[in-house]
């Protein structure tokens, strides 16, 4: 539970950073333009929204890493102040100590 918080803390300072693309059609540039470091997708997406940012990422030549969190669009929202199911991160800084995150919090709903 804490490293879905520090997630959610880190998500709104990259925002402030102005190192997010919020939505879908931001997320799609991110990843067009060689710019998204990792997509990240809320836990209530949809499944269409899964399969089109997977092709996405398929046909694209940087290759983001995909993950669907553990968070839902409310929490996101409410972290980033803009409600949205995928997000990318655009910076390779915060896109690693997000996937840190991520591991992290995987691996404690493994032990338990």
């Amino acid at each position: 539970m804490a490293d879905k918080t520090a997630l959610l803390s880190l998500l709104g300072i990259c925002r402030k950073a102005n190192k997010l693309s919020c939505g879908h059609d931001a997320a799609v540039e991110a990843i067009r333009s060689g710019r998204a470091e990792i997509c990240l997708m809320s836990s209530d997406s949809s499944q269409r929204l899964r399969d089109e940012m997977e092709r996405e990422i398929s046909m694209s030549k940087s290759k983001p890493l995909l993950c669907v969190t553990d968070s839902t669009m409310d929490e996101i929202g409410h972290a980033i102040r803009l409600r949205s199911a995928v997000i990318t991160v655009n910076d390779s800084g915060f896109a690693k100590s997000v996937s840190k995150l991520i591991q992290n919090e995987r691996r404690e709903e493994n032990e338990c």
